[in-house]
């Protein structure tokens, strides 16, 4: 995250007060490690006074490692891990609680329809070379996976702080949805990244209706009073950061000083998110650092703990496999790889597991693997994606670059009102990061100069056309976080089995607006066939109403959802 270490701004000191004493299950930890040595702060906690579930609790690793050992015989039982796959499925569909748990109508809490701790274990347990259980755990996803998302994939675009232009660039190919990034560093406050959503929450491009509706975060882990900064500035939908690795050794190896060395305090940032009114939070863990299996169940336990806390488990998990990167000796030597069959196994438990968590991939996954994991549990993914600082409006192939600068001069930049303006050392810095990047033009060093390296180069456009061929409905829709859907009262909806009843409408509105703004003539085609095909499956209310709102839309009207 060097590049972005130049938007050098006002450094936060913090203070030096002394945690305070507590019982052993409910800590205070709201002092940082490097805060205590009175270094400069991304974020420093003035809500000193919230108290934590014991991080040991939260992440047993003791039943962790039990549970993986115990489960290994009943692993090679089919009949057992048959019968898991269709409790699962039954849960799904609010016919079975598994056993422990109250039952309930709807279930009380998410996992009351997911997996146990221990029929995860057993199935991550199962040989992933065993092509017979594979192809049932697959089949056993899916079918999870339809029964509450349906055909929906949901699209982002992730950007890596640059200057407005970068905004633009993405509206202009039709993206609705950011994933913002930042690294942390000393020089780089929060308080500028607020000024950057600022910047995203507002550039509007006018041909033909750029505009971002729903921004999401991962950055640096934050405190309570800076979670409700965030939250206020209304723009914010998903907080997320991963914990990279739940494994306490190899974090402690990977991260062996500075801000990111604290585990327990990283661990309880969603704690932190919830507590600061951000309901709708993001985990996921880095796989390729430690066991996949332990990652996994280390994963389901901190998902556990939120929604046993808050009434909400997290609402996407990330599973970001480990590619090559500069500058990053473990992503050159990847200390335990993760087999294609292994990834593909555990993208199956985890959708068995929290059946209405999204799960999200990213462009690390080539094309092919994405198609295939999109049949195994996956819901959101990035497309069109760039993760290099200011690699959008340089890009010509991403369709922008002529849009950008034939509207320079016309779009709404130079009316802008001031807040929106990122300060000039900030555009400064992204241009001399562009400057010293040119001079590195070997193709190795351009196929990798970003966070990691990317696998799947598509093109938004193209991205949607082969996601209409294999049967799946595109969809940038952001009618529940603007409608006040988000934490529990969102997993209340979809555990009762009615989100598809504004799911479904929602995302065909926000793909017939990118077939009518943005769509390729070949794409359009594919689009307005499965368009017309899936509103054909609505119920006759239903189908009313949401044909009232499309011919709006085809008037000329946007932003239409339910």
């Amino acid at each position: 995250m060097l590049r972005l270490a130049q938007w050098c701004c006002r450094p936060r000191v913090s203070s030096s007060a002394a945690p305070s004493t507590t019982s052993p299950a409910r800590l205070n930890l709201a002092i940082w490690p490097h805060q205590q040595r009175g270094l400069a702060q991304w974020s420093v906690e003035t809500e000193r006074h919230h108290k934590y579930e014991d991080p040991a609790k939260i992440i047993d690793e003791v039943a962790i490692n039990r549970l993986l050992e115990e489960t290994k015989e009943k692993a090679k039982d089919p009949a057992h891990v048959k019968a898991i796959l269709v409790a699962a499925q039954d849960r799904a569909r609010l016919q079975s609680p598994p056993p422990g748990h109250p039952n309930a109508d709807p279930p009380l809490n998410e996992f009351v329809q997911g997996l146990t701790l221990e029929e995860a274990a057993t199935l991550l347990n199962v040989d992933s070379a065993d092509k017979e259980m594979m192809q049932l755990l697959y089949n056993a996803a899916l079918n999870v996976k339809q029964q509450i998302y349906g055909n929906r994939i949901v699209l982002f675009a992730p950007v890596y702080l640059a200057n407005c232009q970068e905004v633009e660039a993405l509206e202009a190919i039709g993206h609705k949805r950011l994933l913002l990034l930042t690294g942390e560093h000393p020089k780089y406050s929060f308080d500028r990244f607020l000024e950057a959503v600022q910047v995203v929450g507002t550039v509007k491009t006018p041909n033909p209706c750029g505009e971002i509706r729903r921004i999401n975060v991962e950055i640096p882990s934050l405190s309570v009073s800076d979670m409700k900064r965030l939250k206020a500035t209304q723009y914010i939908g998903t907080y997320t950061l991963f914990q990279e690795t739940y494994h306490r050794e190899t974090f402690k190896k990977m991260h062996p000083g500075g801000p990111k060395s604290d585990y327990n305090h990283r661990l309880l940032t969603m704690d932190r998110a919830q507590l600061g009114g951000l309901d709708d939070v993001g985990i996921g863990a880095l796989f390729g650092l430690a066991d996949y299996r332990f990652e996994v169940m280390g994963l389901l336990m901190h998902a556990h703990h939120l929604d046993r806390t808050y009434g909400t488990g997290p609402h996407t998990i990330s599973i970001p496999r480990m590619q090559p990167a500069l500058n990053a000796p473990a992503a050159e030597h990847i200390p335990m790889p993760v087999s294609d069959d292994d990834f593909k196994k555990l993208v199956a438990v985890i959708r068995c597991a929290v059946p209405y968590t999204g799960m999200i991939l990213s462009t690390r996954e080539s094309a092919a693997t994405r198609s295939e994991l999109l049949r195994l549990g996956i819901s959101q993914i990035s497309a069109g994606s760039r993760t290099d600082v200011g690699a959008y409006h340089r890009d010509t192939t991403c369709d922008a670059a002529n849009f950008i600068s034939n509207t320079a001069s016309s779009s709404s930049t130079a009316g802008r009102p001031a807040k929106t303006q990122l300060p000039l050392a900030a555009i400064a810095a992204a241009t001399a990061v562009h400057e010293v990047e040119e001079e590195e033009d070997t193709d190795e060093y351009k196929r990798r100069r970003g966070q990691f390296s990317l696998q799947d180069h598509r093109p938004l456009d193209t991205v949607i056309k082969d996601l209409l061929h294999d049967g799946f409905i595109p969809s940038f829709c952001t009618a529940c976080y603007r409608k006040g859907r988000t934490g529990a009262a969102f997993m209340k909806i979809a555990k009762s089995g009615r989100i598809q009843d504004f799911c479904q409408p929602n995302a065909l509105l926000s793909l017939q607006e990118y077939m009518e703004d943005y769509a390729s003539p070949q794409t359009k085609a594919v689009g307005d066939e499965v368009i017309a095909r899936e509103s054909q499956m609505m119920g006759d209310n239903a189908k009313r109403a949401y044909e009232r709102k499309r011919q709006q839309l085809l008037r000329g009207k946007r932003d239409l959802y339910f």
